[in-house]
């Protein structure tokens, strides 16, 4: 991430407890986190979206709606 005081900032909400579980596993942490993180009223709307587009009703599984997430950011050579 390039903006340290976002990557850095702890405000013990939902993604803070993501983010620590990751790092202590020593996995990469997906770095809009950060920006969830940094600023959860201003964040959780897409949250709520992101959520409801990969997980919520569907003529698509959910799988196949990971392989299709999966597939554009290899695309995009962004790491999924």
């Amino acid at each position: 991430m390039f903006l340290k005081d976002v990557q850095q900032k702890k405000s013990n909400g939902p993604f803070d407890n993501k983010i620590a579980q990751m790092q202590a596993h020593d996995l990469p942490v997906p770095e809009i986190w950060h920006l969830f993180a940094f600023k959860p009223e201003m964040t959780e709307h897409l949250s709520k979206f992101t959520d409801m587009a990969m997980r919520g009703p569907s003529p698509l599984s959910h799988g196949m709606r990971e392989l299709i997430a999966a597939f554009t950011s290899r695309q995009n050579a962004c790491p999924f």
